[in-house]
């Protein structure tokens, strides 16, 4: 039986109790700073095995009278390594084993059982539990040292272990975000399945589209309101005009082009073909016109859209090696162009061919003969409204060219 053991705390300075010939050289940097925590319910097995430790040059060592007292101090306090008696009452120390191992802050820590010479089985036990080492009783001091280093350098290069895989985590989410913003840019410039290939390594991407729809259009009273708006509240007012212009071809599953200065260029059927091209950018014609007006009421401009229309045959590709632009090439485009320029404030023009592709879906009006630069005189036409169903933008959503 042993006697009353006194309240001890978590630190207990036995420095006195060290032996008194000079301590042996640490076998790490690190011994000094390491935090032992000796559990035994023998007052002369600790003092015994702290004498020994501090001797080896440890100088951060605390003392358990039974496993539930260990436990209690591993949870208030981190501790580097136990030495674990394995016979205490109330708790034995393969109960403590147990309960650290099971725990998942403390599964980590490494625990040396010290037990008797006939309880090999048992300490054989313990090391299958996840026990780090095994100590019997009367414990060597060299065996004592090997062991004790050697568990705190197992534990130094886990915790290495850990640290380097929490900072390759870190990096590897670092790096996903990092991906994602650029991700994220290059769908600002370019069209997704564009995008897509650029990304696998292709390097010249250029494709001949048989029949598109290509749209300009133009702000007529924007130079002169620039002249007297300051420039904060002018670049707000283009904002968010061509904000909403984009919510709408965004919408319909159409694709921006690019804007120069206060005009706007889209195109329907590009990159990814669909048979309703025509449709859908008359469509948004019409919408932009009644955009245009709400943002004018809102604003108070008197600013409106003039806009050109034309279906035909194109070349679409992307240039540039820093600054990539995705562009449309042919006489469709300067025909919409052309469209766009001797079109009327307000209106909607429109060219032959986009007038076959629309007429049975679209009200439109002859406008006659108007010369255009470059083309000469051209037949055109106004587009007026829908002739049946009315167009929502959201409905444009589920329309097979949208990328998901």
């Amino acid at each position: 039986m042993n006697p009353p053991e006194p309240d001890l705390s978590f630190r207990n300075p036995l420095t006195a109790a060290a032996a008194t010939s000079a301590p042996e050289e640490p076998a790490t940097a690190s011994i000094q700073h390491a935090a032992v925590l000796v559990v035994d319910d023998s007052r002369t097995m600790r003092l015994a095995l702290i004498r020994a430790l501090n001797h080896l040059g440890f100088r951060n060592i605390s003392e358990a009278t039974n496993g539930r007292q260990a436990l209690e101090l591993v949870l208030a306090k981190p501790c580097d390594l136990m030495l674990l008696d394995l016979e205490m009452p109330e708790m034995t120390g393969m109960e403590v084993l147990v309960a650290l191992k099971t725990n998942r802050q403390l599964a980590g820590l490494p625990i040396i059982v010290i037990s008797g010479a006939d309880q090999v089985e048992n300490a054989v036990q313990c090391i299958e539990l996840g026990a780090e080492d095994y100590l019997p009783k009367p414990f060597n001091p060299t065996l004592l040292r090997a062991r004790v280093t050697s568990s705190l350098e197992k534990k130094r290069l886990r915790d290495l272990d850990r640290l380097r895989l929490a900072q390759l985590q870190t990096e590897k989410e670092l790096l996903e975000i990092e991906k994602e913003k650029s991700e994220r840019l290059l769908l600002n410039i370019l069209p997704k399945a564009i995008a897509d290939r650029l990304k696998v390594g292709e390097r010249t991407i250029a494709n001949g589209h048989p029949t598109v729809t290509v749209m300009f259009a133009d702000l007529v009273g924007f130079t002169a309101l620039s002249r007297r708006t300051a420039p904060g509240d002018l670049v707000g007012i283009l904002n968010g005009i061509f904000t909403t212009f984009d919510l709408l071809v965004e919408r319909s599953c159409l694709e921006k082009i690019k804007t120069i200065g206060d005009a706007y260029m889209l195109a329907g059927g590009i990159p990814v073909p669909r048979d309703d091209h025509a449709q859908a950018v008359a469509d948004v014609a019409l919408e932009m016109v009644r955009a245009m007006d709400r943002m004018n009421a809102a604003n108070g401009t008197d600013l409106k859209m003039r806009i050109g229309i034309n279906t035909g045959p194109i070349v679409a590709g992307v240039i540039g090696k820093r600054k990539f632009t995705y562009d449309l090439w042919g006489d469709t485009v300067n025909v919409a162009s052309r469209m766009e320029s001797s079109g009327l404030p307000g209106a909607i023009q429109v060219s032959e061919s986009t007038y076959l592709a629309l007429k049975d879906d679209f009200v439109l009006e002859e406008r006659g003969i108007v010369p255009c630069k470059g083309l000469g005189d051209v037949k055109t036409y106004l587009l007026k409204e829908r002739k049946t169903i009315v167009w929502n933008a959201r409905a444009g959503a589920n329309h097979p060219a949208c990328p998901p």
